[in-house]
C-alpha cells in the first residue's frame, strides 16, 4: 500500500521547466553578416574619401570673394571629400555678409561646387543698415552706403512693413513722374514720406492706409504740376488735407474730389 502511494506522489509531482533550445548559429550568423556589411561600408568610405582637390565658386557676386568663402568652410574642407558636411558648409557660407543664397554639392571625384547669390540692396535702413528687395535687414551697419538708395527708418522689428509701404507707394508714383526718397516711421507710430522733389507728405498715426490712398488718388496728381511751389502736404485730417506752400501759406482742402475735378479742368484749359 505504501509503495502505491509513493508511486502516485511521484506521478503527481510537477515537471521541471526546461529552457527552449536555441541554436547559436541562428544568432551568430546574422550578427556576423551585419558586422561584415558595416565593415564593408566603412572600408568603402575610406577608399572613396580623399582630399578635396579643388573648390569651384560661381555666381554673380561683387562684394564677396572666393577666398572669403573658402576660408569660411576651411574646417569642412580638411574633413575630406566624403567626410565634409555639405549642409554645414552651406550654413557657414550663408552666415557671411552679403550672401543671399548658397548651394553646395560634391562633384566626383574630389571637387566641391559652390554657387552663391549676393544680396541686392534696395534701400538704406536708418543710418547705415541695408534692406534687400524683400524688405529684410541683411546688414545693420554698412561701411559703404550707396547714395542713390532711398532712406527708410523705423523700429527694426517693422522694417518689412516700412519697406512694403515704400514699394507700394513708389510703384504708383513712378508712372506720373514722381518718386519717393524717404519713408519714416517714428517711435510713436507716425508715418512721413519725402518725395524725390523734396515735398514732405505727413500721414500721421491713424488711418494711414486710407490717407495713403487719398494721397495717391488725388494729391499726387495735384502736386505734379506745381511741385516747385509746394513744401509739404499734410494728410492728417478727417475729411481732406492741407497743402503747405513755400513762403508760409497754407491751402486746406476739405473736398478732395472737387479739388481733383478742378485740377483736371484747369489742365484741360491749358
Amino acid at each position: 500500500m505504501a509503495r502505491k502511494q509513493a508511486k502516485r506522489r511521484k506521478q503527481d509531482s510537477p515537471s521541471r521547466f526546461q529552457m527552449p533550445k536555441i541554436r547559436i548559429g541562428r544568432i551568430v550568423t546574422p550578427l556576423l553578416a551585419i558586422a561584415m556589411i558595416l565593415a564593408t561600408y566603412q572600408l568603402s568610405l575610406k577608399m572613396l574619401d580623399r582630399e578635396i582637390s579643388s573648390i569651384e565658386v560661381s555666381g554673380p557676386f561683387q562684394r564677396v570673394t572666393a577666398m572669403t568663402i573658402e576660408a569660411a568652410i576651411s574646417a569642412e574642407i580638411d574633413a575630406g571629400f566624403v567626410g565634409a558636411d555639405i549642409d554645414r558648409m552651406r550654413e557657414q557660407i550663408m552666415a557671411l555678409p552679403w550672401i543671399d543664397q548658397a548651394r553646395v554639392a560634391r562633384r566626383w571625384p574630389s571637387r566641391i561646387s559652390i554657387t552663391v547669390t549676393e544680396q541686392i540692396p534696395a534701400a538704406v535702413w536708418g543710418d547705415s543698415g541695408l534692406l534687400n528687395t524683400r524688405g529684410e535687414l541683411f546688414i545693420s551697419e554698412s561701411r559703404h552706403v550707396p547714395a542713390e538708395l532711398p532712406r527708410l527708418s523705423g523700429p527694426d522689428s517693422r522694417s518689412g512693413e516700412v519697406a512694403a509701404r515704400y514699394l507700394a507707394v513708389r510703384e504708383q508714383l513712378i508712372p506720373i513722374g514722381l518718386d519717393v526718397r524717404r519713408v519714416q516711421l517714428d517711435a510713436r507710430g507716425s508715418w512721413e514720406m519725402t518725395l524725390g522733389n523734396g515735398i514732405e507728405v505727413r500721414l500721421g498715426r491713424r488711418e494711414v492706409a486710407e490717407r495713403t490712398d487719398l494721397f495717391l488718388d488725388v494729391v499726387a496728381d495735384i502736386i505734379t504740376g506745381r511741385a516747385m511751389e509746394i513744401e509739404y502736404v499734410d494728410m492728417r485730417y478727417g475729411n481732406g488735407f492741407t497743402i503747405g506752400w513755400k513762403g508760409g501759406l497754407q491751402t486746406p482742402v476739405s473736398d478732395p474730389e472737387k479739388a481733383k475735378q478742378e485740377m483736371l479742368a484747369a489742365r484741360g484749359k491749358d
